[in-house]
């Protein structure tokens, strides 16, 4: 938010209580070398109520974490393409349950497995075209190839996206290049009838680019970064800032951590050979601040409208098949995150149970990404939480819970 802090009891917060997160991310994480360092910063009705900086933004440099550290948002760069297509959507140019060949037609082939594997596989024909909103709610069939931990290694059509070097990460491909090998392996299952996350926001990225004309790269900066000054964010780390770049660390099955991703090293430093809307910016977490206040503020920050209100209203709704929870329609988050009582919108999860999440907050929405940084908003707390960290795979520590509890706790109004 770029804003001066205030006293967190101006906000309704209890300042003691809010120390508390520092406290114990400092002794429970950091101490312990569970991660190396991290930031959170929270607002609420239009301030900064509190912000913390701890540890090193890189341990082999002895680098400490400083408030304009860059990190690698991975997943959390899908809210701003969804946005973005949905900026798309507001001018007229869709419809949600347009198929999404009528924008690249070699869809209109998909075909679904049924079962079997390799030359074995026996698939179906679609019961319908892929549809836009199939894509903005990760309900279109797609998968992420086996490449993500946890996430379906071993099926059999993960190994066909394998083969066909259908990935958002290592590859040169163009986005529509990418969109024509999407069309040649089969569907998980059946669009519109169960939740599988997925490339499915690389393929809207693809669609940005394919309604807008421009590239995505070019789309996001005029008309979501740009405008909402988030000057650090985007698909490479400049030369100059590559000193503020943090290391990202993995977590080794013996519970210790080693380096992943050096910064001076990081392909993030170079040119992307594939523009990944689903996971391929970083940014300072003032940056992400501003997203989430302008998200705060129903779409609009400092004078410029990024999103409608009522179309904001909509991608925060739950648009998944029956109105269920991602609990019912998705094994494999299950397993990692739980996700009882938690929908799935237009580009956000979303509690839409609080007493089957067990959570304080009632209608929050969130993601996070893919080194365990996570955002959400709660519009009936009038509130934003931000946290930072590089530590992969994600859901190995609760982060987002966590910061909830110790969050809704320090609320006293």
């Amino acid at each position: 938010m770029r804003s001066t802090q205030v006293d967190a009891t101006s906000v309704g917060f209890d300042p003691a209580r809010l120390d508390r997160i520092a406290a114990h991310l400092q002794q429970r994480y950091i101490d312990t070398d569970k991660i190396a360092g991290c930031q959170v910063a929270i607002g609420r009705r239009g301030h900064l109520a509190y912000r913390a900086t701890l540890g090193l933004s890189d341990r082999e440099r002895a680098v400490p974490m400083a408030e304009n550290t860059i990190f690698r948002i991975y997943s959390m760069t899908k809210p701003l393409v969804s946005i973005a297509l949905m900026q798309l959507f507001e001018r007229g140019l869709f419809q949600l349950d347009d198929p999404v060949h009528r924008f690249f037609p070699s869809w209109r082939l998909h075909q679904v497995w049924v079962s079997g594997a390799g030359a074995d596989m026996v698939t179906e024909p679609a019961h319908r075209p892929v549809s836009i909103r199939d894509l903005l709610t990760h309900t279109a069939g797609i998968t992420y190839g086996g490449g993500l931990p946890g996430m379906g290694d071993q099926h059999e059509v993960d190994a066909l996206y394998r083969a066909n070097g259908i990935r958002s990460f290592g590859t040169e491909q163009s986005l529509p290049e990418f969109m024509d090998k999407l069309a040649l392996v089969p569907l998980r299952f059946q669009p519109g009838t169960a939740y599988m996350y997925s490339l499915s926001t690389d393929a809207c990225g693809a669609l940005v680019e394919r309604i807008s004309g421009q590239p995505l790269a070019e789309y996001l900066q005029q008309h979501i970064t740009g405008p909402l000054g988030m000057v650090d964010t985007s698909f490479q780390v400049a030369p100059e800032n590559v000193p503020r770049f943090a290391a990202n660390y993995a977590r080794n099955a013996d519970k210790t951590t080693t380096l992943l991703d050096d910064p001076t090293t990081s392909a993030y430093t170079r040119p992307p050979k594939f523009v990944s809307g689903g996971g391929g910016l970083a940014g300072t977490i003032d940056d992400y601040t501003r997203f989430c206040e302008m998200l705060r503020r129903n779409g609009e920050l400092d004078g410029q409208r990024i999103i409608g209100p009522r179309t904001l209203e909509l991608m925060r709704r739950n648009h998944l098949p029956g109105g269920k929870d991602l609990a019912s329609l998705d094994v494999a988050l299950v397993e990692l995150y739980g996700n009882v009582g938690v929908g799935f919108g237009l580009g956000f999860a979303s509690t839409i149970d609080q007493v089957a999440a067990g959570s304080a907050s009632r209608h929050d929405y969130y993601w996070g990404g893919a080194a365990s940084t996570v955002f959400w908003i709660d519009p009936v707390e009038d509130l934003w939480v931000v946290f930072m960290t590089q530590l992969m795979p994600s859901g190995i520590f609760d982060f987002r819970g966590q910061l909830r509890n110790l969050i809704y706790s320090a609320i006293t109004d």
